[in-house]
């Protein structure tokens, strides 16, 4: 059995399925020899103008360039640079209308030419055959060589993945789009120089054989190559039967090989790589010549054109420059510039757009020559694209799936297989557009396919920068913890302490101490800390020393306020000399006071029954500034003797620690206790209000006055009695804790509210004594019901006073705890004297109203 380069050599040629056979239209444009296109005013060159990625600019705007110079560059094999068709200067770096099917613009450099076309310095390698493949490869790429039959793959790379892996070279010259001859007319006119770029890829390649397929409709094609070609050059030239699309890759290598390739794979797979006729010419020109790929053929044709044949175009042309310069005359009613042929062209949007590597044709028209298929009817099921199809595929579903959006299904109908060629949609009956719907389809897919991609690399760049991340994070920790070794290790050995540790450490105290800094605390608190801070104190003395503190300041304090009291008792004795000796017998003064309540009580109920006076319209009655003077006075005595009672307290307790605290720190913590005192009774002198006295007539201003006096005399005996009776009473010896100021507050309310109480039992009592008749009949009504509603408001207001001032004390108070006997006493006492004291009062005032 002969091989398959045996039967290629013998003339054995393939078939593939489907195919047509269109009017070709070649007659128009093949006649005339290429021509050179000339210079345009403004050159347009899209940065990516091939298969692959765009390169980096490397120019800017205002920069002078010269021709072949390189405007663009990458260092990766799809990406091929742009050069300068000429010389000139940039003057924009611009989004402009490129040749493609969507119309859109992309970026863009504009060079305004000089017309001097003055040359950069050129790289040649005449002597090719003694350079390396790699080398000759490399420099395709930098001369920016793509594809030339229509679609753009960067030339460099299909030749490195066909290194070692082909053994037949194929040079496409098949040519077989309607209206186009690019091809055919640069074989017959630079046949030479197109053998000679296929011997380059034959050095590079190093094939076992190569061939070059070309149509049988150019037989001038076919002379001119066969004059060229030497018998060492191994190079078969196969002419192949006119069959539309016998031209694209599959279709030919299936022609020539009968090798078929297999769904989304390259000839490579199946050892064929193969070349267009313009590239191989375009590898001569940079390899021999040392010229970049800055111009190409290009055909004119069309009816449209008076002056149609193919051009050496720069790249970046205008068309409509071209379309200037070879004479076209647009169709009146319908004026269409295509770009490529009849069947695999699309329609530009404007002239403007730039020649580029893939551009091969510019087809114009008229309508009468190229009908316009406007109305696209419902497709009958006849099977003719199908026929056709030389991919084997299915148009039919292909274009249902395509227009229900179903990509799914589109790629499982091989999809991407398709080449188009249109030969299905220049079939269809229902003039159905089947190519428009697949491009559009595969754009769609590409585009959904590039989202994945980039998802795919985000992902992976972001887990390796997070394993990035642990692993500096698990170095700096583990070279953190071989420091910390090496420095215990270091301490250790030289004896020092850890300067970290001692940093650390200073650091802590820092924040104690600012944690420490608070506000200013209340006084109850600062007096409980400095109780608290005297106990530890003293308890910790205890423990190391029984020495005791020195208390000879808290005893001159106490000496002092003794003999203080001695003077003001002794002075109140000798003013009230007069009064002593009927004092002395506390029952007859107790009799006194209840005859007095009782006349009062009697002269109201007797005002009552004549002029009715409330309680309530005195004391919402007008008040004499005189009696609120008075009724203030004996508020602020009242403050002051509740003042002195709780310092007199504080002073005891105090004086029982004397066993045990800091004699500093208990001043101290007496101190507070006084000013504590001190600030409840300004509180409470601020609180009070004058207490709304009825207004008579019968009020004596001197009366008032000498009731004030009466009053401060009360108060100041009053203080002087709880001051001794707090300096003589001595808390028991058992009694040996500090004395916490809030407890001290908490015990002297205690006191007041006992003292009320017993006050209460001695007035209940002294009220169930027999009242004699006889000496009511002396008594005011009006001014003894005055008496009894101002005594009546008095009480009422004390009462508040006290529990408001046992509501504001910390801890409540305990009335049910047993009272202490002495006190108690002292507190009987007290009640009697000032009963005592008001019978007295009663009488003198009762005496200087009958001498009046």
């Amino acid at each position: 059995m002969l091989s398959i380069i045996e039967q290629i050599k013998q003339g054995k040629l393939w078939d593939f399925h489907g195919g047509i056979h269109p009017a070709e239209n070649k007659d128009l444009s093949n006649k005339s020899p290429i021509v050179n296109a000339g210079i345009p005013q403004e050159l347009v060159l899209p940065l990516k103008q091939h298969i692959g990625s765009k390169g980096d600019i490397i120019v800017a705007v205002g920069d002078k360039v010269q021709k072949g110079q390189p405007l663009t560059q990458g260092d990766i094999a799809m990406c091929v640079p742009v050069h300068a068709p000429t010389s000139g200067t940039i003057t924009a770096i611009e989004q402009r209308t490129t040749a493609h099917p969507s119309g859109l613009s992309d970026l863009c450099i504009v060079i305004a030419p000089d017309q001097q076309d003055t040359w950069c310095d050129k790289t040649t390698y005449a002597d090719y055959e003694d350079r390396d493949p790699a080398e000759l490869i490399d420099a395709i790429r930098l001369n920016g060589i793509a594809g030339l039959g229509g679609a753009g793959f960067p030339t460099a790379r299909k030749l490195q993945g066909g290194l070692g892996n082909v053994d037949i070279l194929i040079i496409n010259a098949a040519e077989c789009e309607p209206y186009i001859t690019a091809d055919d007319r640069l074989m017959r006119d630079y046949a030479e120089e197109v053998i000679e770029g296929v011997r380059i890829l034959r050095h590079i390649i190093s094939p076992k054989l190569t061939i070059i397929g070309i149509e049988d409709n150019k037989p001038e094609a076919i002379k001119a190559l066969e004059q060229h070609v030497k018998e060492d050059d191994n190079i078969l030239i196969r002419v192949v039967p006119t069959k539309y699309p016998s031209g694209s890759s599959k279709q030919l290598v299936k022609i020539l090989t009968g090798r078929e390739v297999p769904s989304q794979s390259r000839s490579t797979s199946v050892g064929v790589i193969m070349q267009n006729v313009g590239t191989a010419f375009a590898i001569k020109r940079a390899i021999i010549d040392g010229e970049p790929l800055i111009e190409r053929v290009v055909t004119l044709t069309g009816e449209a054109f008076k002056e149609r044949g193919n051009v050496f175009a720069m790249l970046g042309t205008p068309i409509a420059y071209l379309l200037d310069k070879f004479s076209y005359k647009a169709d009146k009613k319908h004026p269409r510039v295509i770009i490529g042929g009849s069947l695999m062209g699309f329609t530009l949007p404007h002239s403007n757009v730039p020649i580029t590597k893939m551009t091969n044709c510019i087809l114009a028209p008229k309508r009468k020559e190229l009908p316009l298929h406007t109305y696209e009817m419902a497709c009958i099921r006849c099977s003719a694209c199908a026929d056709v199809c030389p991919s084997s595929l299915l148009p039919q579903q292909l274009q249902w799936y395509a227009k229900d959006q179903n990509y799914e299904k589109c790629e499982e109908y091989n999809l991407q297989d398709c080449i188009e060629c249109g030969a299905c949609a220049y079939v269809c009956p229902s003039e159905i557009p089947l190519v428009q719907y697949y491009r559009q389809a595969k754009a769609e897919i590409w585009a959904r396919s590039q989202d994945e991609i980039n998802a795919e690399r985000a992902r992976q760049r972001f887990e390796a920068k997070q394993a990035r991340m642990d692993r500096d994070k698990a170095e700096r920790e583990n070279r953190f913890k071989k420091a910390a070794e090496t420095r215990r290790e270091e301490m250790a050995k030289t004896g020092g302490d850890d300067a970290v540790a001692a940093a650390i450490a200073r650091v802590k105290a820092k924040q104690a101490a600012a944690q420490n800094e608070k506000p200013e605390v209340k006084p109850a608190v600062a007096a409980a800390i400095a109780a608290a801070k005297a106990k530890q104190a003293a308890s910790a003395q205890g423990a190391t020393s029984e020495t005791l503190p020195d208390n000879s300041e808290m005893a001159k304090l106490r000496e002092e306020r003794k003999r203080q009291a001695r003077e003001r008792k002794a002075e109140k004795e000798a003013g009230e000399s007069t009064t002593s000796a009927s004092s002395n017998d506390s029952k007859k003064d107790a009799v006194a006071a209840a005859i007095a309540r009782a006349k009062a009580k009697k002269a109201q109920q007797a005002s009552e029954q004549k002029a009715p006076v409330a309680d309530t319209a005195v004391e919402n009655a007008e008040v004499d500034p005189k009696k609120a003077a008075i009724a203030a006075a004996v508020a602020r005595a009242k403050a002051k003797k509740e003042a002195q009672q709780a310092q007199s307290e504080s002073n005891s307790g105090t004086s029982v620690e004397t066993s045990e605290a800091d004699p500093k720190k208990a001043a101290v913590a007496a101190a507070v206790a006084r000013a504590k005192a001190r600030k409840a009774a300004q509180q409470a002198q601020s609180e009070i209000t004058p207490e709304p006295v009825a207004e008579t007539e019968d009020v004596d201003p001197k009366k008032a006055a000498v009731a004030a006096a009466v009053a401060r005399a009360k108060a100041r005996k009053a203080a002087q009695q709880a001051e001794a009776q707090s300096e003589t009473t001595s808390e028991p010896a058992a009694e040996t804790e500090a004395v916490d100021p809030k407890k001290a507050a908490v015990a002297a309310a205690v006191a007041r509210a006992k003292a009320r109480k017993a006050a209460q039992q001695a007035e209940t009592q002294s009220e169930t004594t027999p009242e004699p008749v006889a000496e009511t009949e002396d008594v005011d009504p009006k001014k003894a019901a005055v008496a009894a509603a101002v005594a009546r408001a008095k009480a009422r207001k004390t009462a508040q006073q006290a529990e408001a001032q046992s509501e504001s004390t910390s801890e409540p108070v305990a009335e049910t705890e047993a009272v202490d006997p002495k006190k108690a006493a002292v507190a009987a006492a007290v009640a009697r004297a000032k009963a005592r004291k008001a019978a007295q009062q009663a009488a003198k005032e009762q005496q200087n109203i009958e001498e009046d």
